[in-house]
C-alpha cells in the first residue's frame, strides 16, 4: 500500500486527539488523525470542561459553538440527609462548561475540517508503531503505512499501543463502582452532591436537564442494573423520585498513570497517558492540557529536530504532565473516598469535614481543586 506522510500523526480521534490536531493545524503543522471508529459514539461520557479546558477550546476556535450548545456549572452544594452542609460558588472565570463529549468531538471535528480538510481518517485501525532516529511508521490493519516525524498516541484508556511501546500502566489509589443516567427536564447552574450513608448521589447540570450519578456501594457487579433499581437507589438515599429513567450506564472508576509519557518520537496524551476517576470530572480537561502542551512542544521539535530545545521540551512535557496526572488522581481519590458509604463515627467525621471545607479559608482551597487550578 502507498506510504502516506505527515509531520505529526495523531492516533485516536477522541476529544484530546482532535484538539491536539486542531491546535497543531492552526500552527501550520501538517497533521493526520487516525480513528478506529467509523462513527462518533453518542453514549453518555464526560460532560465537564473546566476553566483550563475552556481556554484550550477557545484557542482551538471551537468554544463559541460549545457554549451555545452547553450550560454552565456556577457552583456546588453538599448535603446530608436533606440538610445542606455547604455551598460553593465559582468565580465567573472558573465556571465549568457542561456539554456532552460527543458534542465536543463534533465541534472539534468540524474545526479540523476547516483547517485541514483531509486530516481525519475514520475506520483506520492502528496495529503497531515503529520508529527510527528520523521519524515513525504507523501500521494499519489493512496493510497501509503512515509515516510521520512524530506521533501522538491518544487512543484511550484501553490503548493497544501503550503496551506495544513497552510502557507500563501503573495503578493509583482509588476505585469504586457507579451508575449514571441523563434526564431531560428543568435545572439550574449548581452541581449537588448528597453524601449519604449508603453512598454519594450526584446531580449535575446538563443542557436541558441533569445527569444523576450514584455510588453502587457493595452491589454485585455481575448483576445488571435496571432503570427501576437506579431510581429506587436515588429515592431511598435522598427522597427524590426520578421519572422516565433510561437504562443506566454502570462503570468502574479506577485510576492509572502511564510509566512513561514519551518514548522517542512518540508521546502519550489523554486517557492513554492517565486514567482519572470521572468523579470530579477532571479527565477530559486534563487531556486538553496535554494537547495544549503538545501544540507548543511539537512545532519546536519540528523546527529543530534532535536539538537541545526539542530534547528539553519533551523532558518538560514528561515531567509536568505526569505531575499533573498524579495530582489529579489524588484529588479524584479524595472525592471517591468522601463519596463512599459511611456510618457511625466515620459518617460523623465526614460530615464535619464537609462543613469545614465549606468555610474560609478551606473554601478557597476547595474551589481551586474543583476548578482544576494547579494542573
Amino acid at each position: 500500500m502507498p506510504d502516506v506522510g505527515v509531520q505529526v500523526v495523531v492516533i485516536g480521534g477522541g476529544p484530546v486527539g482532535l484538539l491536539a490536531a486542531v491546535l497543531l493545524a492552526g500552527r501550520g503543522v501538517d497533521v493526520g488523525v487516525l480513528e478506529r471508529r467509523r462513527e462518533r459514539s453518542t453514549r453518555p461520557k464526560a460532560i465537564g470542561v473546566h476553566a483550563p479546558g475552556v481556554r484550550a477550546l477557545s484557542e482551538a476556535g471551537a468554544l463559541a459553538e460549545l457554549e451555545a450548545a452547553g450550560t454552565r456549572i456556577a457552583g456546588g452544594e453538599v448535603s446530608v440527609a436533606g440538610r445542606r452542609l455547604g455551598r460553593l460558588r465559582f468565580a465567573e472565570a472558573s465556571a465549568v462548561l457542561s456539554v456532552p463529549q460527543h458534542l465536543v468531538e463534533a465541534a472539534l471535528e468540524r474545526r479540523l475540517a476547516e483547517l485541514a480538510p483531509s486530516a481525519l481518517r475514520r475506520g483506520a485501525e492502528v496495529v503497531d508503531v515503529t520508529q527510527t532516529e528520523r521519524g515513525v511508521r504507523v501500521f494499519l490493519s489493512e496493510g497501509e503505512e503512515v509515516s510521520a516525524r512524530y506521533a501522538i498516541v491518544a487512543d484511550g484508556v484501553r490503548s493497544g499501543l501503550r503496551a506495544r511501546l513497552g510502557v507500563s500502566w501503573r495503578r493509583r489509589r482509588g476505585s469504586a463502582r457507579y451508575a449514571m443516567v441523563d434526564l431531560a427536564g428543568p435545572g439550574d447552574e449548581f452541581a449537588r452532591l448528597h453524601f449519604e450513608a449508603g453512598g454519594v448521589v450526584e446531580s449535575l447540570p446538563l443542557p436541558g436537564g441533569r445527569r444523576w450519578v450514584t455510588h453502587l456501594a457493595d452491589r454485585d457487579p455481575g448483576v445488571p442494573l435496571g432503570a427501576a433499581e437506579f431510581a429506587a437507589i436515588v429515592a431511598g438515599r435522598i427522597g427524590v423520585r426520578l421519572e422516565g429513567v433510561p437504562a443506566p450506564s454502570a462503570f468502574l472508576a479506577s485510576q492509572h498513570v502511564a510509566g512513561r509519557f514519551v518514548v522517542g518520537r512518540v508521546v502519550l496524551a489523554g486517557d492513554a497517558a492517565h486514567e482519572v476517576s470521572p468523579i470530579g470530572g477532571q479527565g477530559m480537561s486534563l487531556g486538553f492540557l496535554d494537547a495544549l502542551a503538545l501544540a507548543d512542544l511539537l512545532p519546536t521539535a519540528l523546527a529543530a529536530p534532535g536539538g537541545r530545545a526539542a530534547t528539553a521540551a519533551f523532558a518538560r512535557y514528561e515531567r509536568t504532565r505526569r505531575r499533573a496526572a498524579v495530582r489529579a488522581c489524588r484529588r479524584a481519590g479524595f472525592n471517591m473516598a468522601m463519596g463512599g458509604p459511611a456510618r457511625g463515627i466515620r459518617l460523623a467525621l465526614r460530615n464535619t469535614a464537609v462543613r469545614l471545607l465549606a468555610v474560609r479559608p478551606a473554601r478557597a482551597v476547595l474551589a481551586r481543586v474543583f476548578t482544576m487550578r494547579g494542573l
